[in-house]
Parts: C-alpha cells; structure tokens; sequence
C-alpha cells in the first residue's frame, strides 16, 4: 500500500481542523475572533486573581473601618 493511499483513509488531525475550520473563511474569520475573545477573558481572569492574592490585606476592600471616624468617648 503506497503513502498516498493510507493518507486518504486516515486523516490527522491537522486535516480534520482543516475540514472543520479553515476550509471556508468565513468560519475561519469567526474562529480567530472568537479564540482571541476568549483568550482575552482568560488572560484577564487569571492575571486579576493573581493580582488579587499578591495584594491581599493591601486592597480598599481589606480595609474594615475604611472612612469612619473613632469615637471620642
């Protein structure tokens, strides 16, 4: 059985993406949009729970009395 032959019948996986996604591009289009989308809010989430553990005790939130005055008793 010549490579051409096994090649047809199998398909990898770069061939399956192929098919499914950059076949047609409009698809391909919405795909790039939507992953770059998606990363961003991934991206975001992460470095702002980071940012979040690094500061804690440091933020507005940590702050109890925040803005009150103590009392002159």
């Amino acid at each position: 059985m010549d490579y051409a032959a096994r090649r047809r019948g199998q398909g990898g996986l770069y061939e399956g993406l192929y098919r499914v996604i950059m076949r047609r591009n409009s698809v391909y289009v919405t795909f790039v949009i939507a992953g770059a989308f998606l990363g961003e809010r991934a991206v975001d989430y992460g470095v702002h729970k980071l940012w979040e553990y690094n500061n804690v005790g440091k933020r507005y939130e940590d702050i109890p009395v925040l803005g009150q005055r103590q009392s002159e008793e």
